[in-house]
């Protein structure tokens, strides 16, 4: 027996994983900073965008927040764009009992060098889209004004997205934002209406599966013993939430609402229960406005849809197969360290004092 492989037995060399492109349209604040370090963390992506949104704070303060969030991450490669402005996003009185004045906790970075592109996030959006057609997909952690705006000024651009993941709704839960509506629905739902409406394929991820999910204390700690920079800042915002919980639930957890629907889109978390249900959004002046509702869809549904998605539709995650907390904290560990200079020349303390305030906005 010949052993020596010939040329034909030699294992064919694997082909690289393509790297998939990603827009990240958000409202940065605590849960949308998790989201932020976890996608920084994740191979196999590239994060070729990022847009702001007024939500938890307004899309200038967003930016500002992004921005140096990217900096202690050391990653200032990625462009970062200035979005809507809506004046119905206003449900940020509790945003600031939660989230802080600035969003991130009150907590005050180390200030990026970097300012906004010129662009705004729908017209970074929508080249992102003609430079990526039929690949990039859009992760969605805010109100969906931003989106709402590109499918009006670009109507192909269902078209050349791969797919949309959007944090928001709820289906049996109760709102966060009142009784019946979840907070970035509310904050622009005649822009969720449009978004639900377009025929491209929608992922959504409400608080019914969100909101069972919680990062704990213990999880904070883990984040504040990391030498990175951003672990470390992330778990000072965590405290901010913990306080606020603590107060008026008695437990030092929250959900990461955002960071859950990000990992969901990158494939790291396993549904247990996803249909696709027929979505509308109450648009009235009523109580209910903001509130999403769901029907069945009759007959069969391709649940891998590729080339469009019947309007008025969408994969709606439930439930996941496992707590997801462990497999989010575990990839932001993962995120590579920058220190600073003070920790580089001395001993890293536990918890270094990071600066609380207000964030300096930019402009656009």
């Amino acid at each position: 027996m010949n052993a020596h492989p010939t040329p034909n037995s030699r294992p064919a060399t694997p082909r690289p994983t393509p790297i998939r492109p990603m827009y990240l349209d958000c409202d940065t604040g605590v849960d949308d900073a998790l989201a932020l370090a976890f996608l920084l963390a994740t191979p196999g992506i590239r994060l070729a965008g990022i847009g702001t949104v007024t939500g938890a704070v307004d899309a200038a303060v967003a930016a500002a927040n992004t921005l140096n969030l990217l900096a202690t991450a050391g990653r200032d490669d990625i462009p970062v764009a200035v979005g809507g402005f809506d004046p119905s996003a206003a449900a940020r009185k509790t945003c600031v009992a939660l989230h802080g004045t600035n969003g991130i906790g009150d907590v005050l970075l180390p200030r990026s060098r970097r300012r906004p592109v010129d662009e705004s996030a729908t017209e970074l959006l929508i080249r992102l889209a003609h430079e990526h057609p039929g690949e990039l997909e859009i992760i969605a952690t805010g109100p969906l004004t931003n989106l709402a705006e590109a499918l009006y000024l670009d109507p192909e651009l269902p078209r050349l997205v791969r797919r949309v993941t959007v944090q928001g709704g709820a289906v049996f839960a109760p709102g966060n934002a009142g009784k019946f509506a979840e907070a970035n629905i509310a904050a622009n739902p005649e822009a969720a209406a449009d978004v639900f409406a377009a025929s491209w394929p929608v992922t959504l991820v409400p608080l019914d599966v969100t909101g069972t999910h919680r990062f704990k204390e213990t999880d904070r700690r883990a984040l504040a013993a990391s030498t990175g920079l951003t672990q470390q800042a992330l778990a000072h915002m965590l405290g901010t939430c913990f306080s606020y919980y603590e107060k008026h639930s008695s437990a030092r957890r929250m959900s990461p609402h955002d960071c859950l629907a990000a990992a969901f889109a990158t494939g790291d978390l396993e549904p247990e229960k996803m249909p696709t249900l027929r979505i509308g959004v109450d648009t009235s002046a009523g109580p209910r406005r903001g509130q999403t509702y769901f029907a069945k869809v009759d007959g069969p549904v391709d649940v891998d849809v590729r080339n469009g998605q019947n309007p008025h539709e969408a994969r709606v995650l439930l439930s996941l197969r496992r707590d997801a907390a462990p497999s989010l904290l575990e990839r932001i560990l993962a995120l590579a360290p920058v220190l600073s200079t003070a920790q580089e020349e001395a001993a890293r303390v536990p918890e270094p004092a990071f600066a609380t305030g207000l964030s300096e906005s930019v402009a656009a």
